[in-house]
């Protein structure tokens, strides 16, 4: 599978890693809101700044976040995601079980994700954006190798998006943050146990 946005692609001992809720909210938050401290981090990931302190060197054990380029007070060490995402095989060497404990904390830890948007976002969207949200649940019949084009396709239409965050100065105005939530999820064929 390609990987347009330079993402990080973890192997089943990285997913492992990522996988606590402490590490994930601590990943999410750099990644969305640029480098930071184990001490400015701690209330907003729930933890104490010294085992915040300690689910980072975990997490830059793993590539996932390193030393930011951001100039401390010497007594500081400011972090920062390594990548502005990262993707994981459910098919890597040891990653079936590893995949399943990643998604499930994932998905534990953000939340009720699109109720949360019904309930918070919804309601204050204009028109024209409320426009352009919606859902979606359609049904393909396809074989594995037209399911990974299709993919490819997806992330190469929106790669030059999601590369935009990197200079947000060049994009036009009125733009806003959009989040896409995709999930392909392929039927067992029949007698599948």
């Amino acid at each position: 599978m390609t990987n347009p946005y330079g993402d990080i692609e973890l192997d089943a001992r990285g997913m492992r890693a990522l996988a606590h809720p402490v590490r994930v909210r601590l990943l999410t938050r750099l990644q969305l809101g640029g480098p930071s401290t184990a001490t400015r981090l701690a209330p907003e990931v729930g933890a104490s700044p010294s085992v915040t302190s300690w689910h980072l060197r975990h997490l830059a054990e793993h590539g996932l976040v390193r030393d930011a380029a951001t100039a401390g007070s010497g007594r500081e060490r400011w972090w920062e995601a390594s990548a502005r995402g990262f993707r994981f095989q459910r098919t890597s060497p040891g990653g079936t079980e590893a995949a399943r404990l990643l998604s499930r904390v994932i998905e534990e830890t953000e939340g009720d994700v699109v109720g949360d948007w019904h309930r918070e976002v919804e309601p204050r969207l204009d028109p024209e954006w409320l426009a352009v949200s919606g859902r979606s649940s359609t049904r393909v019949l396809v074989t594995v190798e037209e399911a990974q084009a299709f993919e490819a396709a997806v992330e190469q239409l929106l790669a030059p998006y999601v590369l935009r965050k990197d200079d947000p100065s060049s994009a036009p105005p009125g733009v806003r943050m959009v989040r896409l939530l995709r999930h392909t999820l392929p039927d067992a064929a029949p007698g599948d146990d």
